[in-house]
């Protein structure tokens, strides 16, 4: 029975406790003992478990018995991830709910990814229960930040739980409110089954194991299903739930959350978003489930593999990879530099990270990446209108009228001392500034319209860093906007190297043409003759740095004895070196290193 089903996942600013609080509710309800607690049970993965973070949104089934009317309720919970890299997560799990615990750490007040969060429940139309987490500290100013809750959310103030995940203060209340407060599924058990399909993972015994959202009827083994989309015919082999470990079950019924394999071998079969229904109903007859707004990936780099063996191996990880993270995209490319790799598109630097991370841990690859770079859009002298998503496809600057870059609104959530800090930063990159509103007494949020490729180097960083660890932020893409762009060419002995090639402001082109430069010249080691490091913008060199040729000590051999022997040794030495320069002879090896020069360029100072 429906009746007896809640569904629903916890949303968070990053390290609000989100994955502590899903543990506290695991231990409460018997879902797990206390021989085998954990700390973030939920996140499996081991650089979650290294970085603090949660990276995947993970589904699990819990069983509670009311205290008050003796009745077992089944409550499927997904604990979503904070960062704002990670925010398709939280989408994907809001389309699988009726109802979201918004969690607010009563020490740090009303983040900027918290107001993120509660705008894409209140958009999805969920049943929204604010908890202030970690009352049991010291430092917890519970009354302000419940201010903070009603007048930045909108969400009174008496409607706040209070709780502690690590000390297992409020649970109960937790429980009980997640029960009252979150309204059950309203699928039908009569109607043909219909399910969504909120995540995937790919195993090597059982194929494509799909997770899902089931809206109307049920789903058991030996069921024929269909994909709405593509239309492809499927046997159901297994159906269960997560309590957490993954348990098989006779069926999965309308409200459900659990999981399904089938006789799925080509991972290109399913989409996360759409929508598994009965095979034995026409197609014309059902309609697709709503799935969740599709990602837009803004940050792209190469990444190619560091042994040319292993091509075949990247794309095989990368088909899976994507299964289980749809949010980035990618497609071959060759580059004259690095050899065949693939350009892959992510939602975020962090986002860019933790792939290139999983995909080295969890398929054992050694790879290059290259500098990232945004989406640009380049308008032509006869109108067209190209997307440039790698800085080596910009045009002639000649056939160029105007250069357009992505710019994002960002929300900053700062204490009022450390404005003029946050000012000068956004000043710096380009900012412009909307409007500022205070938060109480003691925190402000300021929005500016900052461009996206200032935004995803280490723009978060510094923001950390001039607020003392308090700032945070949250963004999102507005558009597109003309500014004077040109594209920076890395040539190394003469040659541009298109994996170092790099689109900036023309303000700042000299500079940051400099400061890699400076970092090549280190990295790449001397060869026998002179290497010339050239930045360049179009025909124009901007920059320039030299790595002296390495010499043979060819008078090693003399011991003593007449100094024109010396001489003669050392005149010989150099004239090889003119023949050789006249010749412009020799190919440069550039290291591996060398193509994450760009990627740091802040402690260049000579």
């Amino acid at each position: 029975m429906t009746e007896l089903t809640r569904n629903f996942c916890i949303i968070a600013h990053i390290d609000h406790g989100k994955s502590t609080l899903a543990d506290r509710l695991l231990l409460k309800t018997g879902a797990i003992t206390e021989r085998e607690f954990r700390d973030q049970i939920l996140d499996d993965m081991d650089l979650e478990r290294e970085r603090g973070i949660t990276i995947k949104a993970s589904a699990v089934t819990i069983y509670y018995k009311h205290p008050t009317d003796g009745k077992t309720y089944q409550l499927n919970l997904i604990d979503t991830p904070g960062h704002v890299d990670f925010n398709y997560e939280v989408s994907r799990s809001l389309a699988a709910c009726e109802g979201a615990l918004l969690l607010v750490d009563a020490t740090q007040g009303v983040e900027a990814q918290t107001v993120a969060n509660a705008l894409l429940a209140t958009n999805a139309k969920l049943d929204i229960v604010p908890v202030l987490n970690k009352i049991d500290l010291a430092s917890a100013q519970i009354n302000m930040v419940a201010e903070e809750v009603e007048q930045v959310l909108g969400i009174p103030q008496e409607l706040c739980l209070m709780a502690s995940g690590k000390a297992g203060i409020g649970i109960d209340e937790i429980l009980e409110a997640v029960v009252a407060r979150i309204r059950p599924p309203q699928g039908m058990l009569e109607k043909p089954m219909r399910a969504l399909v909120f995540d995937c993972k790919y195993d090597d015994y059982k194929g494509v194991i799909t997770y899902l959202r089931i809206v109307d009827g049920k789903v058991k083994k030996g069921d024929r299903i269909r994909m709405h989309h593509s239309g492809t015919q499927f046997e159901v082999a297994e159906v269960g739930r997560f309590t957490p470990r993954p348990v098989p079950v006779s069926e999965l019924s309308a409200g459900d959350v659990g999981f399904m394999t089938a006789t799925i071998k080509d991972i290109h079969e399913v989409k996360v978003g759409d929508t598994v229904e009965s095979a034995l109903v026409p197609r014309d007859s059902l309609e697709a489930l709503p799935g969740y707004k599709e990602p837009q990936p803004m940050v792209f780099c190469g990444l190619y593999p560091a042994n040319d063996g292993d091509f075949e191996s990247l794309k095989r990880a990368l088909e899976k990879l994507s299964l289980n993270d749809s949010a980035f995209v990618y497609q071959a490319e060759n580059s004259a530099a690095l050899g065949f790799g693939f350009r892959c598109g992510f939602l975020g630097l962090l986002h860019m990270q933790i792939v290139q991370e999983r995909l080295e841990r969890e398929f054992n690859l050694d790879l290059v990446q290259t500098a990232p770079n945004v989406t640009y859009e380049v308008k032509l002298h006869d109108g067209t209108i190209r997307t440039l998503t790698n800085p080596s496809q910009a045009p002639d600057g000649s056939i160029i009228e105007t250069f357009r870059e992505p710019i994002a609104r960002v929300e900053i959530i700062v204490p009022s001392e450390y404005i003029g800090n946050l000012m000068k930063l956004c000043e710096e990159r380009r900012g412009r500034f909307i409007k500022q509103e205070y938060i109480g007494s003691k925190r402000c949020m300021l929005h500016y319209d900052v461009p996206l490729a200032e935004l995803v180097f280490d723009f978060y960083d510094r923001l950390k860093s001039c607020t003392r660890g308090y700032g945070t932020m949250d963004y999102h893409v507005t558009g597109f906007q003309e500014d004077e762009l040109v594209k920076l060419d890395i040539l190394v002995h003469g040659t541009p190297v298109d994996a170092l090639s790099m689109i900036c402001h023309r303000s700042t082109a000299e500079t940051r043409g400099r400061k890699v430069l400076i970092k090549l010249r280190k990295q790449i080691r001397k060869h026998l003759f002179v290497i010339a490091l050239q930045a360049a913008i179009g025909g124009k060199i901007v920059a320039r740095e030299t790595i002296s040729a390495t010499a043979k000590d060819v008078t090693a051999k003399c011991y003593g004895g007449d100094i024109s022997r010396k001489r003669k040794l050392l005149e010989k030495q150099k004239e090889g070196k003119k023949r050789m320069r006249i010749k412009n002879i020799g190919a440069v090896e550039v290291p591996q290193e060398a193509f994450l020069a760009v990627l740091d360029t802040s402690d260049d100072e000579e």
